[in-house]
């Protein structure tokens, strides 16, 4: 079983100094591609515009700014499960999730984050700003890792159930090519979003707390104020639709 997730423009300062090295991620051989867009986010931070900047970040706080624009190299590393700091990760809880719990995440799931790609949830990043959607000059950097990492992903995944909780953004950096389950979540009739959030980190949880191992098994888990409301199946994609009762 793996799950796909997405990762949070707020994030956890602090962490400790260690040294980035092939080894730092998911798919060692595929580094240098890795430290390409890490150069790249470095150069443009380097050579930008206040404007460029404030778009590049999504913020206008100054002190916000300059805080961002240090160099990387300076930055120290935290797991990335705990790094992100956004609604899906406030309802996960993974600080109070015991060791076995905590052990399920880590090596079950992906995040996509969008200055590193495919990364484990236990894979070291730092503290970076870098607002969704936004590209380095003329550089997209879901492209790029689309490109460069699809085949490495289809291998890894090509045995595993796959549930995919990523925000359909994230869907730009890797396309699915084998079966897999994703959600939808609506409330009083109308699909929501930051329940969507929110529910996906609860899923999270209760899939660690149960130890998922495969779709038949999440099918038959209860979760607290959701129902399965229907199940839509179209080519490789089965879409379980939940209903939010509270």
């Amino acid at each position: 079983m793996k799950i796909l997730f997405s990762p949070s423009e707020t994030k956890y300062k602090g962490g400790m100094k260690e040294q980035l090295t092939k080894d730092s991620f998911l798919f060692p051989e595929l580094f240098n591609y890795r430290t390409e867009v890490i150069n790249k986010y470095q150069n443009f931070i380097g050579n930008a515009t206040d404007e460029q900047l404030v778009k590049l970040f999504g913020t206008k706080k100054q002190d916000v700014i300059n805080y961002y624009k240090n160099n990387l190299e300076d930055a120290e590393f935290m797991k990335a499960i705990e790094r992100y700091d956004g609604v899906a990760y406030d309802y996960l809880k993974y600080s109070d999730l015991n060791n076995d719990e905590k052990d399920y995440i880590d090596f079950n799931v992906i995040i996509f984050s969008n200055l590193y790609g495919p990364i484990l949830a236990s894979d070291k990043v730092q503290d970076y700003k870098l607002k969704q959607t936004e590209k380095l000059d003329n550089f997209a950097l879901e492209d790029f890792y689309r490109e460069h990492f699809s085949e490495q992903l289809d291998q890894f995944l090509k045995d595993e159930d796959i549930v995919d909780l990523r925000a359909g953004f994230y869907e730009k950096f890797y396309k699915i090519s084998k079966p897999y389950t994703t959600m939808k979540f609506i409330k009083d009739g109308k699909v929501v979003s930051h329940w969507a959030k929110a529910y996906r980190g609860i899923i999270l949880r209760e899939m660690a707390k149960n130890n998922i191992q495969s779709i038949s098994e999440l099918m038959n888990m209860e979760i607290d104020n959701l129902s399965i409301h229907e199940i839509k199946e179209q080519k490789n994609k089965k879409e379980i639709v939940y209903n939010i009762l509270e």
